[in-house]
């Protein structure tokens, strides 16, 4: 049996267009409404190398010379949000400067306060195909 694989082709997949989120609204444009940033996703194959990259080795407690795997949560976060944000440019060496950090995920991490670092850490991955607990709770539901 001959399937056809044309629809799997690159060039036939449709693509996920970026989005638009007000991350802050102490971020104004000159029309005194919030600035939108610019998302767009990132390849599981990426996704996966931010995330290994993001694991410690941690002692066991009470078993010497046993360690454990910790993911580092704020800093996966913070290198996936940064990766996938298109605007502002968080590569931008004056915008780094001026938040007095050295890296875009720092920069992300500065840039917003606690709250809103999260509903955009909730936003990012939902750009990236990720549901948000409620979709699941409803899913289990069903």
């Amino acid at each position: 049996m001959s399937k056809n694989l044309s629809a799997f082709m690159r060039s036939n997949v449709e693509q996920v267009p970026n989005a638009k989120f007000a991350a802050s609204p102490r971020f104004k444009g000159e029309d005194g409404e919030p600035l939108e940033w610019e998302i767009c996703c990132i390849s599981a194959d990426e996704y996966a190398r931010i995330r290994s990259g993001c694991i410690r080795q941690v002692p066991v407690p009470g078993k010497k010379n046993q360690f454990t795997q910790k993911l580092d949560t704020y800093e996966f976060q913070s290198k996936v949000c940064a990766r996938c944000t298109v605007f502002p440019d968080l590569n931008d060496a004056s915008l780094q400067d001026d938040w007095g950090v050295a890296k875009p995920e720092d920069l992300v991490g500065a840039m917003l306060i606690g709250g809103e670092f999260d509903d955009y850490v909730t936003e990012v991955f939902q750009v990236n195909g990720f549901k948000t607990e409620n979709e699941l709770v409803d899913e289990a539901k069903n």
